[in-house]
């Protein structure tokens, strides 16, 4: 039965226009809405059902890692936000400020959170005093607010939901090991549950967070070319514990100031998993975070026991997998194109035929695949195929991420690649800040780690010629 092209007509095609078929995809999809309040979004129940199945994994993993959850104020003195000079001149353009209460003028402003640094710092200089007292492992889910000049759903909005790991330990050994640690939870997580491969690697000292003496990152590529910032993770050193004065007596009995770390991963996830995956025809859903992983869709459902057979199926498969029925009266060819559009992993049809022949007909969302499969089995076929699409979606985004990926030597190759391939270039860099603004000034790219993998691809900056062995990757960038 063929499924209604209706649904995807109303999609642009992403080689016309990327852009409008990200816009297109979130609306078909119903993932978001526009919001009266400027640059904000409405997460729909589909969406924001992904963002809890990513919020979960990821729980998980920060609870195995002894993490502990809190939560802070969303609001911040101005007077505690000034502490730390570099964090907040790096925060300043995006901040919102609260002046009035009620009828009231405040007496001091309030800044709405763009990020809790100074709030876990004001904590922990009143709750550590010993080296008994650390490390403290803390995070919190929370949302917060950059005023951003412009804005995309789920890329970049003015606010947004995330995660915030805020750290204190004893040494700066321990610091940089919670700071590689978080990162590998974070490239973990993507990799295994959104099937997005990603660069594990440092910032350069410019593109560091406001703050901090070292910035790691996990970045992914889109079906663009453009990168996308999917993770970063923190070493603070003691620049936050000199200026909030957070320090503890250690086991010779002297003052030191703790070393913090922060990280973080927001809902820009879900618009990378649109951008990596998606097609022309609507959202390709990795199936480990999918709200609907199987979508049981009833076939002449008006006949004698097929309704019964789906009922009875979808209570099977619940204790495998996440499963919907269904069972309204859209022509199936409707709610075939409708699943798709949604990124459903697999769909289930069973019909008169098939009850007869006691199997059932899975279809998969990443490559279109028919298989007919005994109703027997379907309890060890479903949750292997759940996995085979993982891994194949995997994969293809690897594909891709190579094959739009390339190297260059000189500024002339460097050029070229930026301007007629797109993707990720590899090239050497001396570590000098003017030969990095002026890659950025002439190609628009801008430094986007420094892998822990190093090549070698020449033996020299691909900007000012001089000696180096030190590559980086370059891109544009959402």
């Amino acid at each position: 039965m063929e499924k209604d092209k209706k649904l995807v007509e109303q999609i642009t095609p992403m080689d016309e226009d990327f852009a409008q078929w990200y816009t297109d995809i979130i609306k078909k999809a119903e993932l978001a809405d526009y919001s009266s309040v400027r640059g904000c979004m409405i997460i729909r129940p589909y969406a924001y059902a992904m963002w809890e199945n990513i919020q979960g994994d990821l729980d998980r993993r920060f609870k195995e890692t002894g993490h502990e959850n809190v939560y802070m104020p969303m609001f911040i003195p101005e007077g505690l936000l000034q502490k730390e000079k570099d964090h907040v001149e790096g925060f300043a353009p995006e901040v919102a400020w609260v002046t009035q209460g009620g009828n009231e003028e405040l007496t001091e402003r309030l800044c709405v959170r763009p990020t809790s640094e100074t709030l876990f710092c004001e904590h922990y200089a009143k709750t550590v005093q010993s080296y008994n007292d650390l490390p403290k492992l803390y995070n919190q889910w929370c949302s917060v607010v950059r005023w951003e000049k412009t804005t995309r759903p789920f890329l970049r909005t003015t606010e947004f939901l995330w995660n915030e790991g805020h750290t204190v330990h004893a040494t700066q050994e321990e610091s940089e090991e919670e700071t590689i640690r978080m990162l590998n939870v974070y490239a973990d997580h993507v990799e295994q549950m959104l099937a997005i491969p990603v660069i594990r690697g440092e910032k350069t000292e410019k593109e560091r967070f406001a703050g901090a003496i070292g910035t790691y990152t996990i970045e992914a590529l889109m079906h663009d070319g453009k990168a996308l910032q999917a993770a970063t993770s923190h070493n603070f050193g003691t620049n936050f514990a000199e200026a909030f004065n957070m320090q503890y007596t250690d086991k010779n009995g002297k003052l030191q100031y703790v070393h913090q770390t922060s990280w973080g991963i927001t809902t820009r996830l879900i618009g990378a998993i649109i951008m990596v995956h998606g097609d022309d025809s609507g959202l390709k859903l990795p199936p480990r975070i999918a709200p609907i992983q199987v979508v049981i869709v009833p076939i002449a459902q008006h006949k004698e026991g097929v309704l019964e057979k789906a009922a009875e199926l979808k209570a099977r498969i619940s204790k495998i997998a996440r499963v919907k029925v269904d069972d309204s009266d859209k022509m199936p060819g409707w709610k075939f194109a409708e699943y798709e559009m949604k990124g459903v992993p697999i769909r289930l049809e069973v019909g008169p035929k098939d009850i007869e022949k006691n199997q059932v007909v899975l279809v998969r969302r990443d490559n279109g695949e028919k298989i007919s499969v005994s109703m027997d089995e379907i309890e060890t076929k479903i949750p292997s195929l759940l996995d085979d699409i993982h891994n194949a979606m995997f994969e293809a985004a690897k594909r891709v991420r190579e094959q739009k990926t390339s190297s260059a030597v000189n500024m002339e190759e460097f050029k070229d690649i930026v301007e007629n391939k797109t993707g990720f270039v590899k090239a050497m860099w001396c570590g000098d800040r003017a030969c990095e603004d002026k890659i950025k000034e002439e190609t628009g790219a801008t430094s986007r780690c420094i892998p822990f993998k190093q090549e070698k691809i020449s033996d020299t900056c691909v900007c000012c010629g001089k000696k180096t062995d030190k590559m980086v990757y370059w891109g544009r960038a959402y």
